[in-house]
C-alpha cells in the first residue's frame, strides 16, 4: 500500500507535537509546517510570545527535529492580517466580540494550508485539535466533539466543508490532555509541560485595549454613553471595543444594586446596563449558517438538539427554527442561557456530540 503525506501544522506546543508522534506511529509520511503569522510586534516594539512568536517556530523545529520529520515555515503574514486580525479589531469596534480562532481555522489551517499541501503533491493536512473526523454510512464526513470533553475544540472548527474533512486528520480526538503530556515525555519532546497558548495568540497578554486602539488608529476608543434600560445617562464609556456582554466592574458607575453591560449598541455609540436577570435570554438568532454533513438548512427547523454559544460554554438544549431569510432562531428548552454575545458562534450538536451546523450571534 502507498504510504500517505501529511503536512501538519506545528504550533511548537504539546498538542501539535505529539499529533505529529501519532502520525508518524500509524504510517504516514509527516512533513512539519509551522505559519508564519502577522503579530502585534510586526508593527511595533511590543513582547510577543503566542504561538506565533520566534520561539514557538523553534520549538516545533527542535521537535520535528527530535522526530526525524522534514519541517518547513511557510509565510502566511498577509492573509492572517486581512483574513483574521482586521476583522478581529472591526468586529471589537462595532461592538461584538469576535473569536479569531475561528476564522483563523475557517480561511488559513483549513483552506490556505490545505490548499498549500494539495498542491505539494501532500495527501492530507493535520492539526493538534481535540475534535475527531469520522466517516458516516452515508459516505459524508462528520465532525463530532473530542472525546476530553473539558479540552475539546469542535466549537472553533464549524466551518469545515465536506472537502476539507476528507483531507484533514485529528489524531487527539481521542485522548485528553494529561495523556498527551504523558506521551510527549516518553518521547523525550522538550514541549512536554509547555503551558496551553493564549487565546488571542496575536496580542500580548494585558495589552488588547493598546493593540486596538493602534490597529483602529484611534476608533476602538470613541467615548460615548452608559444608560439604563430607560435611556437614562449614568455615566461615560471610553469605547465600545473595551466592554463585554456580562461585565459588571469597571464602569465607573455607582449604583444601589449591581448594574451589568447587556448590550453593546453601536449605531447610538452606547451601553446600555441593567440588572443580571437581563443577562438571560430564552432565545437568540444566528446568521452566516455553515451545514457540515447535512443536505439543506430546511433539516434543521424543528428539531431538537443541544447548542453551545461560546467555546468554554457548556450544552444547552433547544429547538431550532429557520427563519425566512435563511437565519436561525434557537429557542432554549430547559434553561435561560447567560450573556449570550453578538460576534460569537454558536454551533449545534446531536445527542451523540456530532456538530449539525453553526452560526454566528446577531
Amino acid at each position: 500500500m502507498e504510504q500517505k503525506s501529511v503536512l501538519i501544522g506545528m504550533s511548537g506546543g504539546v498538542d501539535s507535537s505529539v499529533a505529529a508522534a501519532l502520525l508518524k506511529e500509524q504510517g504516514y509520511h509527516v512533513i512539519g509546517a509551522t505559519m508564519r503569522l502577522w503579530t502585534y510586534s510586526d508593527s511595533c516594539n511590543m513582547k510577543h510570545e503566542g504561538c506565533c512568536a520566534e520561539s514557538a517556530v523553534e520549538d516545533a523545529r527542535r521537535v520535528c527535529d527530535k522526530l526525524g520529520i522534514d519541517f518547513y515555515v511557510m509565510n502566511f503574514k498577509d492573509m492572517f492580517k486581512d483574513k483574521v486580525v482586521d476583522y478581529f479589531v472591526d468586529e471589537y469596534i462595532h461592538g461584538r466580540t469576535p473569536n479569531p480562532c475561528i476564522a483563523c481555522n475557517k480561511y488559513l489551517k483549513f483552506d490556505a494550508l490545505l490548499k498549500k499541501a494539495l498542491a505539494m503533491g501532500i495527501d492530507y493536512v493535520a492539526t493538534g485539535h481535540y475534535a475527531k473526523i469520522e466517516k458516516g454510512e452515508d459516505g459524508k464526513y462528520i465532525l463530532r466533539a473530542s472525546e476530553a470533553v473539558k479540552k475539546d475544540q469542535s466549537y472553533v472548527l464549524y466551518n469545515f466543508t465536506q472537502e476539507q474533512l476528507a483531507h484533514t486528520l485529528m489524531p487527539l480526538g481521542g485522548y485528553n490532555k494529561d495523556w498527551v503530556r504523558q506521551k510527549a515525555e516518553e518521547l523525550g519532546l522538550g514541549v512536554a509541560h509547555k503551558p496551553d497558548s493564549q487565546e488571542i495568540c496575536f496580542v500580548e497578554d494585558g495589552k488588547l485595549k493598546e493593540f486596538l486602539m493602534e490597529m483602529s488608529n484611534g476608533k476602538a476608543g470613541k467615548p460615548g454613553d452608559i444608560v439604563d434600560t430607560n435611556g437614562k445617562v449614568l455615566g461615560k464609556h471610553k469605547g465600545l471595543s473595551f466592554y463585554t456582554i456580562g461585565q459588571r466592574k469597571g464602569l465607573g458607575i455607582a449604583q444601589e444594586n449591581p448594574l451589568y453591560v447587556i448590550e453593546l449598541d453601536s449605531k447610538k455609540n452606547c451601553i446600555i446596563v441593567g440588572p443580571n436577570e437581563m443577562l438571560f435570554k430564552n432565545s437568540l438568532v444566528a446568521d452566516n449558517i455553515n451545514l457540515i454533513s447535512l443536505n439543506s438548512i430546511e433539516e434543521l427547523n424543528n428539531i431538537e438538539c443541544w447548542a453551545k454559544t461560546r467555546s468554554r460554554d457548556q450544552l444547552h438544549k433547544c429547538r431550532l427554527e429557520v427563519l425566512s431569510n435563511g437565519n436561525i432562531k434557537v429557542n432554549f428548552i430547559e434553561n435561560q442561557v447567560r450573556a449570550v454575545t453578538p460576534g460569537q458562534g454558536v454551533v449545534f450538536y446531536d445527542k451523540d456530540h456530532k456538530v449539525l451546523g453553526s452560526g454566528f450571534i446577531i
